[in-house]
């Protein structure tokens, strides 16, 4: 295995956070990508009735998959057979499966250059070699068939995300479409991160298995569920590798906890609730749009979906984590260094997460208002 993984900087920006927040300071945690509402009421309900019903143990909810396979046919048209969907401790080990199962050793895997930081790390730890692709405000922060044909060599692989992390720019459908033909005509193996479906403010979150079988498909519970610390999630194989997957994920994780899948399987049927979250997060963005430029970040990627704001802070500093570091110290705002999702660019980038309540959102654009003026009337002297 390689040790070549860079740390997730976000980490240490939360931990500052933590240690103010025990010094007795007040913080408002926008630094990483989790609601911060629970797991729906019904759900929590019938994990406290299994708790004292049942002693559980090693075991693959038939009913949890057969659930999802219905979700696909629902709300994306394509069928999904249950051999080929494995349930996982959360998106993580799925994506560790994925990339060790369809992938040997010195594999070259592409993917969007701002993303998600576990993808290059996860990469580097299975002794992959990622190919990171610079996206930038043309492509709205996202790849395209074009880049992807122009590859030479062929990659083994690709890793797209729609939504995606940290942008939250969704692929139109037809650029989906192009991505897998070309990839098929190349013999590209994709996988998608299909984490923030559900979380949409307009345009619609595309399946890449709408367009082909021959991909993998990682989601969770972790978002749109609210259920991040249930490390609850699947993995969609392609039919030819499902036995393979089944067989790591056997050996590597055994299976996901059982009280998170009794509770994810009554998730899937609190629509109403779970809307009402989109909702939230729908109003946070809107204030976000709407007072961001008056503090000087007036170029940010479009935010589509998931809960993101990635802004451009070059105006502002060339040190991403520095700036999110001493804006936490001084108005108790965590935020995410674009150095985590970019790390020849994002230092002039950062990212907010709004999957906060709207009444702690508006308390943070309050603290860091003047913050942002401040500097801005700095550098105009």
């Amino acid at each position: 295995m390689s040790s070549d993984v860079s740390p997730f900087q976000a980490i240490a920006v939360s931990r500052l956070a933590h240690e103010l927040q025990a010094a007795g300071r007040s913080v408002i945690h926008m630094e990483f990508g989790q609601p911060s509402t629970g797991a729906p009421k019904r759900a929590v309900e019938t994990a406290h009735s299994v708790l004292d019903a049942e002693s559980m143990g090693y075991w693959e909810s038939p009913q949890l998959k057969a659930r999802i396979c219905q979700h696909y046919a629902d709300t994306y048209g394509v069928e999904v057979t249950p051999r080929r969907l494995a349930i996982t401790c959360g998106a993580s080990p799925a994506l560790v499966l994925a990339l060790s199962s369809a992938f040997n050793p010195g594999d070259q895997v592409a993917l969007a250059r701002p993303g998600y930081v576990a993808y290059r790390g996860t990469l580097k730890a299975l002794k992959l070699v990622p190919v990171e692709i610079e996206c930038g405000e043309e492509t709205r922060f996202q790849l395209s068939a074009a880049q992807i044909a122009a590859l030479d060599p062929a990659p083994a692989g690709l890793i797209i995300a729609s939504p995606a992390n940290p942008t939250g720019t969704i692929l139109p459908a037809e650029e989906l479409a192009a991505i897998v033909k070309v990839c098929a005509e190349r013999n590209i193996r994709i996988i998608s991160d299909e984490i923030y479906h559900g979380l949409s403010y307009g345009p619609r979150t595309a399946s890449v298995l709408e367009h082909t079988n021959d991909a993998y498909v990682i989601n969770s519970f972790s978002k749109y569920f609210s259920m991040a610390g249930w490390r609850l999630g699947w993995i969609v194989s392609p039919d030819s590798m499902a036995s393979r997957t089944a067989a790591y994920i056997g050996n590597m994780f055994l299976t996901a906890p059982s009280l998170s899948q009794h509770a994810g399987l009554v998730a899937m049927d609190c629509r109403d609730e779970l809307e009402g979250h989109l909702d939230t997060y729908r109003r946070n963005r809107d204030l976000m749009l709407a007072a961001l430029p008056a503090l000087g970040l007036e170029r940010i990627a479009p935010p589509d979906g998931a809960f993101y704001i990635y802004a451009d802070i070059s105006r502002f500093t060339d040190d991403s984590l520095g700036f999110c570091m001493q804006l936490l110290k001084d108005t108790g705002v965590a935020t995410a260094p674009g150095v985590d999702f970019d790390p020849v660019n994002g230092h002039k980038f950062m990212r907010f997460s709004f999957a906060v309540s709207t009444p702690e959102l508006e308390d943070a654009l309050e603290r860091i208002t003047p913050w942002f003026r401040a500097r801005g009337e700095a550098q105009s002297l």
